[in-house]
């Protein structure tokens, strides 16, 4: 079992993450939480820049599918439905449950899957515990909170450790 809060590239945010780098990779599955990775958590509904992004990746045959640690299906489900992609629901993360429903689901290895996140203690240390590339960002919408304060401060050191 692999062990590690460092994530493998670090973002400002989504759209960073371009067909070019993932097709780079040989990705084929990116893998992505909802709540401050493509969009705050107050934001209902998917915007244009989302749309637009999701389009591009589909377009260079790259899925998208989002994993989500969130509860109540309600929230993923009608996001996921808006932008006509699928989701694995209650994943878990960082349990690699989640990331081989979602491998299964599509397909493929953990080596053409890419997990974006914004979290160290769920995304990243999923992602690496269950062999896959680690990608992460900066919470859109910011820290909302002081335990979300705290959390994104203890990040920082990890996030500096980066390799790539």
């Amino acid at each position: 079992m692999r062990f590690s809060l460092v994530p493998h590239r670090l973002f400002a945010d989504y759209t960073q993450i371009t067909p070019e780098l993932l097709q780079a990779k040989g990705i084929r599955l990116l893998l992505s939480d909802l709540d401050f990775t493509l969009a705050p958590k107050s934001v209902r509904d998917p915007d244009e820049r989302i749309f637009a992004w999701i389009k591009s990746l589909q377009e260079a045959g790259i899925q998208v599918m989002i994993l989500s640690n969130n509860r109540s299906p309600v929230r993923v489900e009608r996001f996921c439905k808006d932008l006509g992609i699928t989701y694995v629901g209650h994943a878990g993360k960082p349990s690699t449950r989640g990331f081989r429903e979602a491998m299964d689901k599509v397909g493929v290895t953990e080596k053409e899957t890419a997990m974006l996140g914004d979290k160290l203690l769920t995304d990243v240390l999923g992602a690496r515990r269950a062999g896959v590339w680690a990608l992460m960002v900066e919470p859109l919408g910011g820290a909302v909170g002081p335990w979300q304060k705290v959390l994104h401060a203890l990040q920082a050191p990890f996030k500096a450790m980066r390799k790539e």
